[in-house]
């Protein structure tokens, strides 16, 4: 299944305190709950005025109805076409 990374422009991301940031969390699984099992929240990294995601799904259209229902922006979605680390230049 398709991996995705999505852009989330939130002024003040970095500044969000750990409860504020569980809600959001909390907001989001949700919503993933009552989507299904075909989207999975795999991780996220939370910038000064952003939030970056990665998420498993079939295609980018479940992405923006979760972001839509769960109120969540999401500015730019693209699919991950491949995974590299350190070890991929061994």
């Amino acid at each position: 299944m398709p991996k995705y990374l999505i852009e989330r422009e939130i002024p003040g991301a970095g500044k969000l305190t750990p409860e504020e940031l569980r809600g959001v969390s909390q907001q989001s699984c949700g919503v993933l709950n009552r989507l299904g099992p075909q989207i999975q929240w795999v991780q996220s990294y939370v910038t000064d005025d952003k939030v970056y995601c990665v998420y498993i799904a079939p295609d980018e259209a479940i992405i923006r109805q979760h972001a839509e229902e769960g109120g969540f922006p999401a500015n730019r979605i693209s699919e991950i076409k491949t995974v590299i680390d350190p070890t991929t230049g061994e």
